[in-house]
């Protein structure tokens, strides 16, 4: 048996590597590094692939969202609401601009955003909401537009975990995520669904200002060289990782029915284990599974049992990770907005129980066999 690993970025790119290694020399015969014209193919052939006016790519999934909150005009001491069971990137750079983060509970099914704990927390100085598509499972966005539209407020959709999943409305429409808000991010970290071979991002929008504005605070303000109109950053995608992206591109769907394989049959394996409950699916997402998260529920000490699991499956060369053991609310960055004591029990809830277990597109019957097998055999099954 191949060794297991929680991703495996080697054994795909050697699928790919003729393609990827002539995309790559091409861009070394041009030498255009940056902002060469593979960035500008993968963005149009991206828009077209998530359905979406305009697609910026910038330098990572974190610039994504700062450079979204700066096109919003948001200003210090706004409020943000946001899930706390989320990675740190989503709430640390609504700190990073002297925004207030306001942190919001999640569905216990979905990992998600509760559209129900949204109203309560609306104030005159709420200006946004930041919905998170955690581990590939889209959140309710047809009720958080509702909740937006009521109360005037911007959607910036974290889209980082779930680039290919699809939305669906109650009438039946469909969009994928990162599409339906004001403005989309996503990050294309080497991890992610769809992974660079370094650090990478892109944000979305059918708003033409938002786009231009987006557009100019990517690249130092200025929409004309050396006239500087706001102040912006420097962030840009390479052209090496534009060529890769946009060849992996071609192969999103594959990777994501791959994944959803790989999450069909750790699904049969736990069926019936009372210890254990599998990823739910809402009947408006098709998950695309960025992660394969358990919550473990047994025991009078969960979290116990849950390390427990981590630790046995360490022993065997199986490799598994607690995604996420401490929540926004509890981290140390944010004391000073007093928000440890924030009663958020789903959120303390899921960061005691939840475990993810390895989940990529080259996973095998043989390797899933033994990773289920060692999970049922500590659990009890």
């Amino acid at each position: 048996m191949r060794p297991i690993q929680m991703v495996d970025t080697k054994t795909q790119y050697h699928k790919i590597k003729l393609q990827v290694d002539n995309a790559i020399q091409d861009v070394m015969e041009s030498s255009a590094f940056i902002n060469g014209k593979a960035v500008q193919d993968f963005a149009s052939h991206l828009s077209s692939y998530q359905g979406a006016k305009h697609t910026i790519p910038c330098a990572n999934g974190t610039d994504a969202l700062q450079i979204a909150m700066m096109a919003l005009g948001l200003q210090p001491g706004d409020e943000v609401i946001t899930p706390s069971f989320t990675y740190i990137a989503t709430t640390e750079v609504i700190a990073l601009l002297r925004l207030t983060p306001v942190f919001a509970e999640v569905d216990a099914r979905t990992f998600c955003i509760d559209p129900a704990s949204l109203e309560s927390l609306i104030t005159p100085n709420t200006k946004a909401i930041v919905p998170v598509h955690l581990y590939g499972h889209a959140a309710p966005m047809q009720e958080i537009m509702a909740i937006a539209g009521k109360h005037n407020l911007f959607v910036i959709e974290d889209n980082a975990q779930a680039i290919g999943c699809d939305y669906q409305f109650s009438d039946g429409s469909k969009k994928k995520t990162g599409t339906i808000g004001h403005i989309g991010t996503t990050s294309f970290y080497p991890s992610k669904n769809l992974g660079a071979f370094g650090d990478g991002g892109a944000i979305f929008t059918n708003n033409d200002e938002l786009a231009d504005k987006i557009r100019m605070i990517a690249n130092h303000g200025q929409s004309k060289r050396y006239y500087h109109d706001v102040v912006g950053c420097n962030s840009r995608l390479d052209t090496v990782q534009a060529a890769i992206l946009d060849i992996k591109l071609n192969h999103l769907d594959e990777y994501i029915e791959a994944r959803r394989n790989a999450a069909d049959f750790y699904d049969r394996s736990f069926a019936g284990n009372k210890k254990l409950r599998i990823p739910f699916r809402a009947g408006y997402s098709n998950h695309v599974f960025h992660q394969y998260t358990l919550i473990v529920d047994a025991a009078d000490d969960p979290g116990i049992y849950r390390d427990g699991l981590n630790q046995f499956l360490a022993t065997h060369k199986i490799p598994s990770m607690l995604y996420y053991p401490v929540p926004g609310h509890k981290q140390k960055m944010f004391e000073h907005f007093n928000v440890a004591a924030q009663l958020m029990p789903v959120t303390d809830w899921l960061t005691q129980r939840v475990i993810s277990l390895p989940m990529h597109t080259e996973l095998d019957e043989e390797q899933l066999r033994f990773i289920t097998d060692k999970v049922n055999e500590y659990t009890g099954k």
